[in-house]
């Protein structure tokens, strides 16, 4: 009996891994070229533990051994699957304090597990990128654009359609609400974080239902959220407003040195835009926030989000303030894929494939093959000494672009036709043929 597909946990074809590994090796090899070190964290944690959030709660996936039920230990924490990489990077933080240095810089790519409806761009098991600065007791307002910056270097070198990362600041907007006299701050953000999902005369009633506001306040409120400006114009346009309270001066000065930081990122494929919509619903943000938006797949929501918390983890006698930013790998790449938009050139990894005359030149064909891996040179021997255009019918299949014929000591690539000699010891393939392109259909 043929399986069916397990909805909400993706697989790849081999091309389609392909470019996947092409992403996560581009955001690796960012983070490390700003220094990040790589950590990864076990699967799972103490279900109190990622229950903190409480929001989350009907989404964990709990972890137990098929007889648990006979078998638990009286204790026993039960065990979750994490959902994201932030609450295991805290708990690591806390277990591993005396062992790091501060401002600790990490990076991970890892795999998270969520119990939600699957949907485009949402599913129960996915891939993150996540880096984050950690200080101890304190860390210094540059790590914000730090981080801001070097994402956008990795964001704009991915081979996806356009991007837009939208920066706001939760002071700014904290310090607004209270300049216009909000009852609820907190409450305000919850209900203009909602702005991209409904009109703005339903969160208009929200403000003034949800948040105790006047009309006037409402109107006020709605203004500051329609400013978005590609540059630090935007601080012009909230002072325009006559609003006047000091955190919205303080959190003004840091979206205007974030944004400004982030200038040197942009591109073709990236745009960087203070956004004073984005509130980012979750309470424990106290600074920047980040949400980031792909072209064209708008309706699967962001893509890309952080943004600054000020206690990322507490012992009760040290604070561990952070800012940090997750590329959902999975929620960006699967749509694409599915929809043809990207692809490898070759499903496989093989530049060569060294055709095998018969059994008995096998041991002579693997020498060949070994000797262009010693070089760097991705190969493969034919797995039966057919005839030759059977052979090269399968390097084609494959997208394998040359064929090593032993005999004639000659290497052909298959697309053109041409053969020429070739030593193993000194030949190399041109080098946008070494390693599986990626070839983009936005």
């Amino acid at each position: 009996m043929r399986p069916s597909p397990l909805s909400g946990f993706p697989e790849f074809l081999p091309a389609q891994r392909i470019v996947e590994l092409h992403v996560i090796e581009t955001v690796r090899e960012t983070f490390e070229l700003h220094g990040f070190a790589s950590i990864e964290t076990r699967a799972a944690e103490p279900l109190e533990q990622l229950l903190r959030k409480g929001e989350i709660d009907k989404e964990v996936y709990v972890l137990r051994r098929l007889q648990a039920e006979q078998e638990e230990t009286p204790g026993q924490s039960t065990l979750g699957l994490h959902y994201d990489l932030t609450v295991p990077f805290a708990r690591y933080v806390l277990e591993n304090a005396g062992k790091l240095e501060f401002p600790f810089r990490r990076y991970q790519i890892q795999k998270a597990w969520r119990g939600e409806r699957p949907q485009e761009g949402r599913f129960r098991e996915f891939t993150q990128a996540d880096i984050d600065v950690v200080g101890r007791d304190e860390l210094p307002f540059h790590h914000d654009v730090e981080i801001a910056r070097v994402m956008a270097e990795a964001l704009s070198r991915l081979p996806v359609p356009p991007l837009r990362l939208q920066v706001n600041n939760r002071k700014l907007i904290e310090g607004f609400y209270r300049g216009i006299g909000a009852p609820d701050p907190f409450a305000v953000m919850r209900v203009i974080d909602k702005l991209d999902k409904v009109p703005a005369d339903v969160a208009a009633k929200m403000l003034v239902d949800e948040a105790g506001l006047s009309d006037a306040q409402v109107g006020q409120c709605l203004a500051l959220a329609e400013i978005r400006t590609p540059d630090t114009s935007f601080a012009e346009r909230v002072r325009a407003l006559g609003v006047r309270d000091e955190l919205l001066d303080v959190g003004l000065a840091e979206l205007e040195a974030v944004i400004a930081g982030c200038l040197v990122a942009v591109s073709e494929r990236l745009t960087v835009e203070a956004d004073l919509r984005i509130a980012r619903g979750l309470d424990y943000y106290t600074g920047t926030v980040f949400e980031t938006r792909m072209s064209g797949f708008e309706g699967i929501g962001s893509i890309c989000s952080g943004g600054r918390y000020d206690s990322l983890a507490s012992d009760g006698r040290v604070t561990y303030p952070g800012v940090g930013i997750s590329l959902g790998i999975s929620r960006m790449l699967v749509p694409l894929l599915a929809r043809g938009r990207l692809s490898a050139s070759r499903s496989v990894p093989s530049a060569v494939l060294v055709a095998l005359p018969s059994e008995a030149d096998r041991v002579r064909c693997d020498e060949i093959a070994q000797e262009l891996r010693r070089r760097g040179i991705p190969t493969e021997v034919a797995s039966s000494a057919a005839k030759y255009g059977r052979q090269i019918r399968y390097a084609e299949r494959r997208g394998i672009p040359f064929v090593w014929f032993p005999g004639a000591g000659e290497v052909r690539d298959i697309r053109t036709g041409d053969q020429v000699p070739a030593d193993p010891g000194t030949w190399t393939p041109p080098a946008g043929d070494l390693r599986p392109q990626i070839e983009e259909n936005l």
